[in-house]
C-alpha cells in the first residue's frame, strides 16, 4: 500500500517538473542557508574555544598599579607594587593552583645575519603550567636557573621562523639587547590570542635574567604582573576575593584606600567572547530559518493548487473505495517528498558553500552532524505542517461534488 502511494506521489511530482522544482526551491534555499550559517557560526565558536584553550584555564592576571611621572598617570603595571613574595603568598591561598610572576618588554633579537623584534617574558618555570604551554623541542629552564640568573631562553614558533628558518635552534646562542642567551627549547605553537596577538612571537627567559640583564627592576623582586591559575571554575570567585584581601593586607592599605593593583579574570572575559559567538550562531541560524518558513508556505500554496486541479481524480478515488485517510496520506506524502527532496539538495549546496567559504576566505567552518540532522528534521516537519491543510482539504471533499467538478 505504502509503495503504491509512493509511486503515485513520484508520478505526481514528475507530471509537472518545473512546478515541482520551483516548489522545492524554497526548501533548497532555506536548508542550504541554515547549514551554511550554522557552519560559519560553529566555526567561529570553535575558533574562540581554541583561543581559550591556548590561553590556559581558570586564569587571573594581577597587574601592578599605575604611577605618576611628570604629572602624567601611567597605565597599570608601571608601579612597583607587586613582588615575587606577593606571588608566593598568593600560592598559599585556598582555590589557587599556581602562580607565575612576570616581567616583560620588547627587544631586538639577533642570530647570525638575521634579527627580529619580539616580546620578551621573564618568568618562572610555573608559567608554562599556568598557560598550559608545552615544548615541541628541547627542555625548560629550572628553579636553579632562576636563582643564578642563567642566560637561557625558550622561543616561540614565529621567532624560530624569522631567525633560524630550517635550522634547529636548540643549543644555539641568540643575542637579546646584545646579551647572549642559549636556546634551551622551542615552544609549541599557540596561534593568535582573542585580541589577535600572535602568541608565538615571544621569547621566555628566567625572571631574574630579565630583571638583571635586560629590563632591570624598580626595586628588588618587583614584577609587573602575576599570572594566577585557579583550581577550578567554581573556585574563581573565592580565589579573587582571597587575592584582593591578601594583597591589601600585604601592601598595608587602609579602609577607603584604592587598590594599588588590578585583578583581571581572563576566563570570564573569554567566556563572554564565547557567549557572544554562541549568540551570533543562533542568530544566524534563526535568520536562515525564515527561508524554511517561506519554503513551507510555497509548498502549501502549490499543494492547494494541486488539490484543485485533481478534484475529479479525488472523486474517482473515493467512488471506488478510497477512504479519507488514504486521500490524506497520499497528498501528505507528496508534500513530504517535495520537502525532503529539496532538503537533500539544500544540504549538498549548504555543505559545498561552507567548504567554498573556507577555501576562499580561510574562515573556520564546522559542518556538524547535528546541524545536518536538524536541518533534515526541520524540513520534514515543515513538509508535514504545511502539507497537512491541503491534504485535509482533499480528504474532506464530497465525492459527488468532486466527480461533477470540471
Amino acid at each position: 500500500m505504502f509503495g503504491a502511494m509512493l509511486g503515485e506521489a513520484w508520478h505526481a511530482m514528475g507530471a509537472n517538473r518545473l512546478r515541482t522544482f520551483l516548489t522545492m526551491l524554497g526548501m533548497i534555499i532555506g536548508v542550504s542557508a541554515v547549514v551554511l550559517m550554522m557552519a560559519i557560526g560553529q566555526g567561529a565558536q570553535e575558533s574562540v574555544k581554541q583561543s581559550i584553550n591556548a590561553m590556559g584555564s581558570n586564569l587571573f592576571i594581577v597587574l601592578a598599579g599605575s604611577r605618576t611621572a611628570s604629572g602624567a598617570r601611567l597605565g597599570g603595571g608601571n608601579a612597583a607594587s607587586l613582588t615575587v613574595q606577593d606571588g608566593e603568598a598568593i600560592t598559599m591561598l585556598e582555590g589557587v593552583k599556581a602562580v607565575a610572576p612576570v616581567s616583560f618588554g620588547n627587544a631586538q633579537v639577533i642570530f647570525g645575519a638575521n634579527n627580529w623584534a619580539t616580546s620578551i617574558i621573564g618568568t618562572t618555570p610555573d608559567y608554562l603550567d599556568v598557560r598550559a604551554w608545552s615544548l615541541k623541542d628541547g627542555y625548560s629552564f629550572s628553579d636553579s636557573d632562576i636563582r643564578s640568573a642563567t642566560r637561557v631562553a625558550l622561543i616561540g614558533r614565529t621567532v624560530v621562523d624569522n631567525l633560524f628558518g630550517d635550522t634547529d635552534p636548540v643549543g644555539k646562542t641568540i643575542r637579546i639587547k646584545q646579551a647572549p642567551f642559549v636556546v634551551l627549547g622551542v615552544l609549541e605553537s599557540k596561534g593568535q590570542s582573542l585580541d589577535g596577538r600572535d602568541q608565538d612571537d615571544t621569547i621566555i627567559v628566567p625572571l631574574t635574567s630579565a630583571q638583571r640583564k635586560l629590563f632591570g627592576a624598580q626595586f628588588p623582586d618587583s614584577v609587573r604582573m602575576l599570572m594566577v591559575q585557579g583550581e577550578s571554575p567554581e573556585a574563581m570567585a573565592m580565589a579573587e576575593n582571597g587575592m584582593t584581601s591578601l594583597l591589601r593586607q600585604r601592601h598595608k592599605l587602609r579602609d577607603g584606600d584604592e587598590d594599588d593593583f588590578f585583578i583581571r579574570n581572563l576566563t570570564a572575559a573569554a567566556e563572554s567572547a564565547a557567549e557572544t559567538t554562541r549568540t551570533m550562531s543562533l542568530l544566524l541560524g534563526a535568520i536562515a530559518s525564515v527561508s524554511l518558513l517561506v519554503g513551507g508556505i510555497g509548498i502549501m500554496n502549490i499543494m492547494l493548487v494541486s488539490v484543485t486541479e485533481r478534484t475529479r481524480e479525488i472523486g474517482i478515488r473515493m467512488a471506488i473505495g478510497a477512504r479519507e485517510r488514504d486521500i490524506m496520506q497520499q497528498f501528505l506524502l507528496e508534500a513530504i517528498m517535495i520537502s525532503v527532496a529539496g532538503c537533500l539538495i539544500g544540504l549538498l549546496l549548504g555543505i559545498g558553500g561552507a567548504l567554498l567559504v573556507n577555501l576562499l576566505t580561510g574562515a573556520a567552518v564546522v559542518i556538524s552532524s547535528n546541524a545536518v540532522a536538524t536541518a533534515f528534521a526541520v524540513a520534514a516537519a515543515v513538509g508535514i505542517f504545511f502539507g497537512f491543510y491541503p491534504a485535509r482539504k482533499a480528504a474532506r471533499m464530497n465525492p459527488i461534488e468532486a466527480l461533477r467538478y470540471q
